[in-house]
C-alpha cells in the first residue's frame, strides 16, 4: 500500500511459497524509518505501529504452514528512487550511484546526487534499524536481516567509489565497514538472544552489476571479520553465481570467503536454480543454506518438486511487469 502497511495480498503471496515447501522466507526488503530509508513508492515499511500491525497476519501465516520467516530491513540511501516523506536522498558521501533507476520501482532516469550523511543522520539511521528490528519481533517474525547489499545504504559505505568519507567511515575497508558493524551489533543487543539477526552482503549492486571490490580478498577478510564481531548469527552473501569465484578466476567464491573469515552460518544465493547446484554448494562446505530468488518466484513449490525430481518452472517475465508488484496469487490452487 501507499502508506506502507502489508496487504492482503501479500499474505497470500508469502504463505504460497510456505505451502510450496520453503522452510525459511525472507522478505522483500522493507524501509526501516520515517525519514530517508524508503527506497521505492508503495514499498512496505516497518518503521510505524499501523505497519507493525499488518505484517502479523502474512508472519501468522507463513507459521501456520510450519515456516519461518525474517523480515529484511533496508535503507536505500543514495539508491532511493521514490520517498514519501523526503525529496532528497543520503548517502555516504555526496557521489550519485551508476546507471539508470528501474522502471519496475517506478524509478525513471538517473539517480539524484545525495546529501552526505551527518553524524545525527547516521545516528538516525541506527535508531531506525533497531526500532525495526523491535516492530518485527512485536510483529512475530522468527528473525531479521539487515540488508547491507546491492547498493543500498549500507552497500555505499562499503563501496570505495561511494564513499570519499575523510572521518572515520571512510578511506580503509575497516573504517567503510565501520557503519554496517555498528547497525549489526545495535540490532543484535536490542533483539535480544531468541531472535536470529543476520546481514546481507553483495559485491554487485542493482545499478553496477559488476563492481567487485578492489581490495579482493584481503578486504573480503577485513569486511567479514568486522562483522563476526557484532555478534550476529549469519551471514548471507548474493552474487550473480554463488558457486563462482568472487575474485581470481579460480579463487574462493564470495560465500566461502564469508564462511572461512566469519565462522558464521552462511546464506548463499544466486543462480542455485538447479537442485544439485544448490546441494553441491553445501555438501562442499561453501554454505549451510541455499536462498533462492528468482527461482522461487518461477516454480513457487520448487522444494517440493526438488525433492520429487520433478520439472521446474521457466520464470514469467510478467512478474515483473509492468511493476514489480505482487500479482494475484491468491487465486492459484494450493501446491
Amino acid at each position: 500500500m501507499e502508506d506502507g502497511r502489508a496487504t492482503d495480498r501479500m499474505v497470500s503471496y508469502y504463505s504460497r511459497f510456505a505451502r510450496g515447501g520453503f522452510g525459511l522466507l525472507i522478505t522483500e526488503g522493507i524501509y526501516t524509518d520515517t525519514a530517508y530509508s524508503q527506497g521505492y513508492l508503495h514499498q512496505p515499511g516497518l518503521a510505524t505501529q499501523e505497519q507493525t500491525e499488518a505484517w502479523k497476519p502474512v508472519v501468522d501465516a507463513v507459521h501456520a504452514r510450519d515456516a519461518r520467516i525474517f523480515a529484511q530491513l533496508m535503507h536505500a540511501g543514495a539508491q532511493s528512487q521514490g520517498n514519501r516523506f523526503v525529496e532528497s536522498t543520503i548517502g555516504p558521501s555526496a557521489v550519485a550511484p551508476k546507471g539508470e533507476q528501474l522502471g519496475f520501482y517506478r524509478g525513471e532516469g538517473p539517480y539524484r546526487v545525495p546529501l552526505a550523511a551527518t553524524r545525527e543522520q547516521m545516528d538516525q539511521v541506527l535508531e531506525g534499524f533497531v526500532m525495526a528490528a523491535l516492530n518485527a519481533k512485536a510483529a512475530g517474525f522468527d528473525g531479521v536481516e539487515i540488508h547491507g547489499a546491492n547498493g543500498y545504504l549500507l552497500d555505499q559505505f562499503l563501496t570505495d567509489y561511494l564513499n570519499r568519507r575523510t572521518d572515520e567511515y571512510g578511506g580503509s575497508p575497516e573504517n567503510r565497514a565501520r557503519f554496517a558493524v555498528e547497525i549489526a551489533r545495535a540490532v543484535r543487543d536490542a533483539a535480544g538472544p531468541d531472535m536470529t539477526v543476520g546481514i546481507r552482503i553483495s559485491q554487485g549492486k542493482v545499478s553496477d552489476y559488476a563492481h567487485k571490490w578492489t581490495g579482493g580478498v584481503e578486504e573480503a577478510r577485513t569486511i567479514f571479520t568486522a562483522l563476526a564481531t557484532a555478534g550476529i548469527d549469519y551471514i548471507h552473501t548474493t552474487e550473480y553465481r554463488a558457486a563462482a569465484p568472487a575474485f581470481d578466476e579460480n579463487g574462493p567464491s564470495l560465500a566461502s570467503l564469508a564462511k572461512q573469515y566469519s565462522g558464521l552460518t552462511i546464506i548463499a544465493n544466486g543462480n542455485l536454480d538447479d537442485p544439485e547446484t544448490a546441494a553441491a554448494l553445501i555438501a562442499e562446505g561453501q554454505a549451510d543454506v541455499a536462498a533462492l530468488g528468482k527461482a522461487a518466484l518461477a516454480t513457487r513449490d520448487w522444494p517440493h518438486r526438488a525433492r520429487a525430481n520433478a520439472d521446474l518452472n521457466e520464470l514469467d517475465p510478467g512478474v515483473f511487469a509492468p511493476l514489480a508488484d505482487v500479482k494475484d496469487w491468491e487465486l492459484e490452487q494450493p501446491a
